[in-house]
């Protein structure tokens, strides 16, 4: 019974949206930063394209939106891509 509550808070916790943000740098290109956001987003390319365009702009862009558990992989794909990425 302890454990069943333990899991029901944790899953409780991990249900706070969190913001997976990619950052712009001087190294990726358009096309590099489009082609793994629909990759690993699932992003359409159109969704795509517009947030490398705010990436590039405005110098960084939510890109997901969810629960930590569910960005934190999305987050290391994209860097290991080369691309900067954080969970905010």
């Amino acid at each position: 019974m302890l454990e069943e509550v333990e899991l029901l808070l944790e899953e409780l916790i991990d249900t706070d949206e969190c913001e997976l943000v990619v950052f712009n740098d001087d190294i990726n290109t358009f096309e590099h930063v489009a082609k793994v956001l629909v990759r690993v987003c699932q992003h359409t390319p159109e969704q795509a394209e517009q947030c490398t365009l705010i990436i590039h702009y405005k110098g960084k862009c939510t890109v997901k939106k969810g629960s930590k558990t569910k960005l934190k992989p999305m987050c290391q794909a994209i860097l290991d891509a080369g691309i900067q990425a954080a969970i905010i």
